[in-house]
């Protein structure tokens, strides 16, 4: 992403920031697509007007995954808890004054959430939250949608995607045979799913 795209999504960001309320700015995307940079990156722009948020605190413990015989669908979407993470975003919208919302991150060395971990002040005007499922409207899915003000779809080539995926799994400690197989029977299954809510979102960024 050059600095003149970087810019203008800086500028919409912002303008959600203004006061009046809190308002929750939404980056979806396939994996790999650049989810997490671009929040990171922009909040960091935004400085004290915004906090990050991911969807990822609200995977499943491994613990529970092995419980339900889905260990091997990781990042499928009820390896979530979907429920949970639209109580979250509702709590944050409603920026009760005087109350810090805490929200749990994801850990990926560890492969875990980690709860309490990110708190949000009621002074803060603009919750960044990215994800691969905030357009996706199965089951308790479908409440996420609308407690976002935007959201805004992230799109990369598929080929440069996926050498990404594979890199970062290889990275967090899976050797480079398990990680293409994993990227090919678990993550594209899930892109498939994530990509079927494109029209959904305000504004498609193309990545590179």
């Amino acid at each position: 992403m050059d600095s003149q795209q970087l810019e203008g999504l800086t500028v919409r960001a912002r303008r959600l920031a203004a006061p009046g309320g809190r308002r929750i700015l939404g980056l979806a995307g396939a994996p790999g697509a650049g989810k997490s940079t671009l929040a990171a990156r922009l909040v960091e722009r935004l400085g004290g007007l915004a906090a990050l948020v991911p969807m990822d605190g609200f995977h499943l413990a491994q613990a529970e995954l092995r419980r339900l015989g889905r260990t091997a669908r990781k990042g499928a979407p009820d390896t979530f808890d979907a429920a949970g993470y639209a109580a979250l975003l509702a709590r944050l919208r409603a920026a009760e004054p005087g109350t810090v919302v805490y929200a749990p991150a994801f850990d990926r060395a560890l492969e875990e959430p980690v709860a309490g971990s990110i708190p949000v002040g009621p002074e803060v005007p603009l919750v960044v939250t990215e994800g691969n499922y905030l357009l996706h409207d199965d089951g308790p899915w479908a409440a996420v949608r609308p407690l976002l003000d935007e959201v805004w779809f992230l799109e990369l080539d598929d080929h440069r995607r996926v050498h990404r995926l594979v890199e970062r799994h290889v990275r967090f400690g899976k050797d480079r045979s398990r990680a293409e197989r994993w990227v090919r029977d678990s993550d594209e299954a899930n892109a498939r799913l994530v990509t079927a809510g494109r029209a959904r979102a305000d504004l498609v960024v193309p990545m590179s």
